[in-house]
């Protein structure tokens, strides 16, 4: 039964499930050339524009809870339909957006669709594939992503620089649209055939159990503080490469190509890696890369050398950084439910309730210590890092 469904998944158009899995990513990054701009123009605070990432991610992590839970009972296929349509209406709602407060509505709105395409095709992976196999597409399917992180940047700084903000939600309006009539006429639905009903004590008694489990745990606290380490280097990026080291929107634009290509670099080393390695030890592995790139990153902001040194050197420090999440990531989201494969659609949208929390506790707090100095991210990467580390010793006491 299992290998007939993997076949019939594989007909469901790989490419479909990389956008449908990716489109939140952009449009989370789309958005952060343009956050100087958006504060002009509300009239607000730079640090009270980077905590719409906070709401986005707040947002977010209430969606895939609602949306995860929705694909064990509805089904998968009608929940990442329904949600596509929320993105579409609240980026509507961010498009004609004419204050501060209706853009963080809109925002809001957006994000919680959005996290279908998160949660549900990972149930839909989680359904159709096990062991290695797993690892391997959990694998293939973050090089693929490695590229989200390039377009949102790159379209967004030119779409803000040459039309403004407001074509950038336009271009997401249109981008949902396209997503939604590509789902509707192609994906299928590979839930179980046992039909659940809803039960709030079934959903309580998963909650527990997870919660006291280390093993899952630990990796759900991961997968929170990798993710916190990405979206909080969008949430400063802009500060640092616009306005301390004078890159035009559309130049930092091209920066997103060094996170696509680090997070690739990572997914690629993953892969390879799990023919002669354990999942766990790639994850150990990209923590200590990770490790060596923040500390990088620390010392380039002690040392007096000129600017294009400087840049340089936090150019080569972030793509370390980055290179070590994108091997120890996908990893942990591909063993992080491995005892709870019967009820995966809700222990999903539970995992993934607990670590968008933490990645908008993460992109909430750089907002709050956000100064204008470059040395706000590196130090706040490695206080992550070393969080992750303790993380490893929960496991390994499991």
């Amino acid at each position: 039964m299992e290998k007939n469904i993997v076949t019939k998944n594989k007909k469901i158009h790989l490419a479909l499930l990389i956008c449908l899995v990716g489109f939140p990513q952009i449009s989370e990054t789309i958005y952060s050339p343009s956050l100087t701009e958006i504060a002009r123009s509300y009239h607000i605070s730079l640090n009270l524009a980077q905590m719409t990432l906070s709401i986005y991610f707040l947002a977010f992590a209430l969606g895939v809870f609602f949306w995860g839970i929705s694909s064990d009972y509805l089904g998968r296929r009608k929940a990442m339909n329904f949600g596509i349509l929320f993105y579409v209406l609240g980026s509507l709602f961010c498009f004609y957006s004419t204050s501060a407060l209706s853009l963080f509505i809109g925002r809001f709105i957006q994000a919680f669709g959005a996290s279908t395409g998160s949660v549900t095709t990972q149930t839909i992976l989680r359904d159709c594939y096990q062991g290695n196999d797993r690892h391997r597409l959990f694998g293939k399917i973050s090089a693929a992503l490695s590229f989200s992180p390039a377009i949102g940047p790159l379209v967004g700084g030119f779409i803000g620089e040459y039309s403004g903000f407001r074509a950038m939600f336009l271009f997401l309006v249109l981008m949902g649209l396209i997503l939604l009539f590509w789902s509707v006429s192609s994906l299928r639905e590979t839930k179980p055939n046992k039909v659940l009903s809803f039960s709030t004590s079934t959903i309580l008694g998963v909650g527990k159990a997870m919660l006291v489990d280390r093993y899952t745990l630990s990796f759900g606290l991961q997968i929170g503080i990798f993710n916190g380490i990405l979206f909080s280097y969008h949430s400063e990026a802009p500060t640092i490469f616009i306005q301390k080291f004078h890159f035009s929107q559309s130049s930092y634009g091209f920066m997103g190509c060094i996170v696509a290509l680090a997070t690739l670099l990572g997914a690629w080393i993953s892969s390879k890696a799990l023919k002669t390695k354990s999942a766990n030890l790639i994850i150990k592995d990209g923590i200590k890369l990770a490790f060596s790139g923040a500390l990088l990153l620390c010392v380039i902001v002690l040392l007096a050398v000129p600017l294009s040194i400087q840049i340089l050197i936090y150019i080569v420090g972030t793509f370390i950084l980055l290179a070590g999440i994108g091997m120890a990531l996908p990893n942990c989201l591909s063993l992080a439910l491995t005892k709870f494969s019967k009820v995966v659609g809700t222990a999903g949208a539970l995992l993934s309730l607990g670590y968008y929390i933490i990645v908008s506790s993460c992109t909430f707090l750089i907002s709050i210590f956000h100064t204008g100095s470059i040395a706000v991210f590196p130090l706040f990467s490695v206080f992550l890092l070393v969080l992750s580390f303790l993380c490893i010793r929960l496991e390994n006491e499991h």
